[in-house]
């Protein structure tokens, strides 16, 4: 049983199919190099500024291996309990470290912890290494996987994002993957909020989660910090509240204060500045379209799933609607099949584009539907001449 859509549908326009241009996103300053905030609840980008630009990741790319481990953990590859071998590259990896040496068979749950809390550039090898033979094997995977998961703007030359001219990631990109991780691997997503972590004991001073939001009560629970003299300051970060859970990246800052600031704003604006607001409920009717040449004239436009849009709280009630279809719609339609997009536009942010469905299955008419089809064309064929001679 279907019903009619509310009153800010209903009133929607009409037009043929066209795409609009997406408007500027606007209200959010920030001194990043780079900067994306994405709504996971409502697949809104609420955020970007030089989003789709490869830029040096630093250990923020560290989120690819950890991708490909959880992978590896999903498809049984390796357990949680799997120990892996230390390399003499792996002990001799500078940076931020788990101590690693040769002795050493650390679990691949030690490792990742040793990733997330220590940012273990020796971690990293190990894994590479323990899954693909060799660090440049395990890139070269990098590459190929990052391709078919939709990393459009990012090349690996390592696991560890260390310093290199063809290691690069775009802010939409690490955006993606870390959307990913939350979405594909919840139980392993937890690791992410650790705050402390000393393997055996080595490492006292690199044992605190760099991340500088966990335990503030925001809601942040994840994921990578990353920092290079060429990189700047950076963290991929992500943050529950309520039934919203936000995605944030940003780099090129120049000092740890000033990531924790922006990670706080960029938390802060996310959450403050916009709501969800329930649009339309799944099987409302929201336009009643034509049919050509088929065993019924009209179809419903409905909705096939709930309709849930986030708006900025201040102008909330200044959404725009229209409804864009091909009319009249040609038969055979099938039942649920799509026939029409609700385009809703709020004032800064994206055109959304939501599609509407049929309530019913429409066969190709017989010989009569097909007459009087023709018989409306020809008329209107002629009319137009009449029309055109008249003026």
């Amino acid at each position: 049983m279907f019903r009619r859509i509310s009153a800010l549908v209903a009133a929607a326009a009409i037009s043929a199919c066209g795409v609009s241009p997406e408007p500027a996103r606007a209200g959010y300053e920030t001194q990043a190099s780079s900067a994306y905030l994405y709504d996971i609840s409502t697949d809104t980008v609420l955020v970007e500024k030089n989003a789709d630009t490869p830029l040096p990741p630093a250990s923020m790319s560290k989120l690819m291996t950890l991708y490909m481990l959880f992978e590896a953990l999903r498809d049984g590859r390796v357990t949680l309990d799997t120990t892996f071998s230390v390399s003499t590259k792996a002990r001799r990896m500078g940076g931020s470290t788990m101590f690693l040496d040769e002795t050493d068979r650390p679990r691949v749950e030690d490792l990742i912890k040793g990733i997330i809390v220590q940012s273990g550039n020796d971690a990293c090898i190990v894994v590479a290494e323990g899954l693909a033979g060799t660090e440049d094997a395990f890139a070269r995977q990098m590459n190929a996987r990052g391709l078919e998961i939709g990393l459009t703007n990012s090349t690996f030359a390592n696991a560890s994002g260390w310093p290199n001219p063809n290691h690069r990631m775009s802010a939409r990109d690490l955006g993606r993957l870390a959307t990913l991780i939350i979405t594909e691997f919840p139980e392993y997503y937890g690791y992410f909020a650790l705050e402390e972590f000393d393997f055996d004991g080595r490492s006292p001073s690199n044992r605190f989660n760099r991340n500088p939001v966990l335990g503030l009560g925001m809601g942040a629970d994840g994921l990578k910090t990353g920092h290079t003299e060429e990189a700047g300051y950076g963290l991929v970060g992500a943050a529950l509240q309520a039934d919203r859970r936000i995605v944030f990246v940003f780099t090129g800052l120049g000092s740890t204060a000033e990531r924790r600031q922006e990670a706080e704003a960029m938390i802060n604006w996310g959450f403050r500045q916009f709501l969800s607001k329930k649009l339309a409920s799944q099987g409302d009717i929201v336009a009643e379209i034509p049919v050509w040449m088929g065993d019924h004239q009209r179809i419903n436009a409905v909705v096939g799933s709930d309709i849930n849009l986030l708006v900025p709280a201040v102008g909330q009630d200044s959404l725009e609607t229209r409804i864009e279809y091909r009319s009249p719609l040609e038969a055979p339609i099938a039942e649920g099949g799509a026939v029409a997009d609700l385009v809703v536009l709020a004032p800064d942010m994206p055109e959304k584009r939501i599609p509407l469905v049929s309530d019913r299955a429409v066969a190709r008419g017989g010989f009569l539907p097909r007459m009087r089809a023709s018989t409306f064309v020809l008329f209107d064929k002629a009319m137009g001449q009449v029309q055109s001679l008249m003026e």
